[in-house]
């Protein structure tokens, strides 16, 4: 069921969703939380398609906030989208002054009592936790490689990060993470230094290298590759060199010293993905904090850019 309402208001918007609702069964019931989208029109489509396909393990009510014209008359376009499958989808498209005060309409749609995750896939806000529909949510999901500069944007999450913050940046580092973890739970030399290679400008690589020299005490080198995304990760150790390379986006090799090079799946991982993994998990991530203003205090080793 899909319902268009031009030139509306908070209030009718309510009342219709309410009243598809109740023609289906009253789908609320099983609304497991609320998921604003901050966007702009040329990401909104990706983005609701995304966070579609993540909601069918987490069943919510998907509130897209659509910034439009910011010099027209203020207005409220809305539709809103219905299905028997538990899915509750409203695009609010707002104009004029109404775009700096998108949480006052939003606030009304959300379903009581339901954990609030707001997501930005485009360049997120300075200070996710003070920005409007920041302020309604438990979780904020920022994604600095989607800025222009993602560096800049990382510094700007670091200076106003509050618990509940997350980046999807940092989530696409957590199946290195993990190979990399159970690579250091095998004996090994001592660890005297380290290099991520990259892609110029990954906030990625930013960020893991940033959690790596927190994390082992060493300075951690940057080196830049022709991507795609994170290529690899090197360990120096007393015994030698443990490598994690990925040059192709999907497989990688972990060598390590005097053992055979072993190949593991590593591939990189799309937004619903990424998303859903937010998803799962509406407690704040003290580690991705702890990484990010490990980098904000220079946290690891200038090194090859």
């Amino acid at each position: 069921m899909m319902i268009d309402l031009p030139d509306t208001t908070a209030s009718a918007v309510r009342t219709e969703l309410v009243r598809a609702s109740q023609r289906l069964g009253g789908l609320t019931t099983g609304m497991v939380l609320n998921l604003i989208i901050a966007t702009d029109e040329s990401k909104q489509h990706d983005a609701v398609r995304a966070a579609s396909q993540a909601g069918r393990e987490h069943p919510c009510r998907i509130i897209g906030v659509v910034a439009r014209d910011p010099k027209a008359a203020p207005r409220l376009d809305a539709e809103i989208m219905v299905g028997e499958d538990a899915f509750q989808m409203v695009v609010l498209r707002c104009y004029g002054e109404l775009i700096d005060h998108a949480d006052s309409v939003v606030e009304p749609l959300l379903v009581p009592d339901t954990p609030v995750v707001t997501w930005w896939p485009g360049a997120p806000p300075e200070a996710p936790a003070m920005a409007p529909l920041g302020t309604l949510a438990q979780r904020r999901i920022s994604d600095s490689a989607a800025s222009e500069r993602p560096e800049q944007t990382l510094a700007h999450l670091a200076a106003g990060y509050r618990p509940g913050d997350t980046d999807l940046a940092w989530g696409r580092t957590t199946t290195w993470r993990s190979l990399l973890a159970a690579a250091l739970d095998r004996p090994h030399g001592d660890i005297t230094a380290a290099a991520v290679g990259a892609e110029a400008g990954n906030p990625s690589a930013e960020l893991m290298a940033a959690w790596l020299s927190d994390r082992l005490g060493v300075p951690v080198r940057r080196d830049v590759s022709d991507g795609p995304g994170v290529t690899c990760v090197i360990f120096v150790t007393s015994d030698g060199e443990i490598e994690l390379s990925r040059p192709d986006g999907r497989n990688a090799m972990l060598s390590r010293p005097g053992e055979p090079d072993r190949y593991v799946a590593l591939h990189r991982r799309d937004t619903v993905e990424l998303l859903g993994e937010e998803l799962r998990r509406l407690d704040p991530d003290e580690v991705y904090g702890e990484a990010l203003a490990a980098l904000a205090a220079g946290g690891r080793a200038a090194g090859a850019r």
